[in-house]
């Protein structure tokens, strides 16, 4: 068995853990790099979610099933091994004794051009916030509607759940076979989130403001589009190694169901660290008030907030001892 291990941006520390426990149960592996494309049974994502969107977005061949991992005790929908019980899991890995989960990606195209797949959402804004931005959207060719409103978003399954949910849309189950858009703060009052097969060409057409606009993947890349943003299911969908069965995308799911009262009643900026740290992993306070561009004041408010709640952990920086560091805690 040869197991590829990826994990940009994460610390060198987790890397070799996890090349050690390997060895130590007698499985080849290898570091994934651009200059190397061994094929392997299958690919170790370190990073949790993040990490694993990161991989998706910079390979288009997913032949090969990944699993994630995550280095702090937050639980995913894409990673949902933590680092420390990963040695209690290999010998499973090693047998093959796991189910592959496929999750649908969107394939994009900004004003004609290719884009990388996403797994979660594509999301058009205005690129300052607090603007109206118009668009009419086209589901197969005809006109669904003309709008006005702060945004739309089109999700899959695994993304409805993320900035979908926070923007009122419905949550859906991963096996669905059904992409959602949503029209985020539209100033027709009656404008309600649609779902449509996951077959359908979604175009975004006609797309202006007064500031020119963006296209937001997955919570982490903008884009400037002119006019147009195409959205199809992409081929071959994203494979997911489950190795504990009580722990797949409908328990996760769960998890999120319980959290949406609360959510509704929360502050927008709490919504917002929260959202941030779930897309981008530990932070620190400084770098939540540079990525949201929220005051440092509006920024300590919200994770006071949070922390109380019990959905935010602070902890102290393994590479700076005077840093407060940020990240999701595990959901109970």
């Amino acid at each position: 068995m040869q197991i590829g291990i990826y994990g940009s941006g994460t610390s060198e520390t987790a890397a070799k853990t996890v090349k050690k426990i390997l060895d130590d149960s007698e499985i080849i592996s290898f570091a994934i790099t651009k200059s190397k494309s061994k094929q392997a049974d299958c690919i170790i994502v370190l990073g949790g979610d993040k990490g694993v969107r990161n991989y998706f977005h910079r390979t288009f061949d997913s032949t090969s099933p990944v699993l994630g991992i995550s280095e702090g005790e937050a639980s995913g929908f894409l990673a949902q091994i933590d680092l420390r019980e990963f040695s209690s899991y290999v010998n499973q890995l090693k047998r093959q004794n796991y189910t592959v989960e496929q999750v649908p990606r969107l394939g994009v195209k900004i004003d004609g051009k290719n884009v990388y797949p996403v797994l979660n959402d594509v999301a058009v804004f205005a690129s300052k916030s607090a603007m109206l931005m118009e668009h009419t959207l086209r589901v197969n060719g005809d006109e669904v509607w003309h709008d006005n409103s702060d945004g739309i978003i089109v999700s899959t399954p695994i993304g409805s759940s993320a900035y979908s949910m926070s923007a009122g849309g419905p949550v859906l189950f991963q096996d669905s076979e059904v992409f959602e858009i949503i029209s985020v703060n539209s100033l027709d009052v009656t404008r309600r989130p649609i779902i449509v097969s996951n077959e359908s060409s979604i175009e975004i057409d006609d797309i202006s403001a007064r500031l020119h606009c963006e296209v937001v993947l997955d919570g982490l890349d903008r884009y400037k589009v002119n006019k147009t943003v195409e959205c199809t299911k992409f081929s071959p969908p994203a494979k997911i190694i489950r190795l504990k069965k009580d722990t797949t995308a409908i328990s996760a799911l769960a998890k999120k169901v319980h959290l949406a009262g609360e959510l509704l009643s929360m502050p927008p900026s709490s919504k917002l660290i929260l959202k941030t740290l779930e897309y981008e992993g530990v932070m620190t306070q400084k770098d939540l008030a540079n990525k949201t561009l929220l005051p440092g004041r509006t920024v300590r408010l919200a994770l006071t907030h949070l922390l109380k709640k019990g959905y935010v952990k602070k902890k102290v920086s393994i590479r700076d001892a005077r840093q407060k560091i940020y990240e999701i805690s595990k959901i109970k």
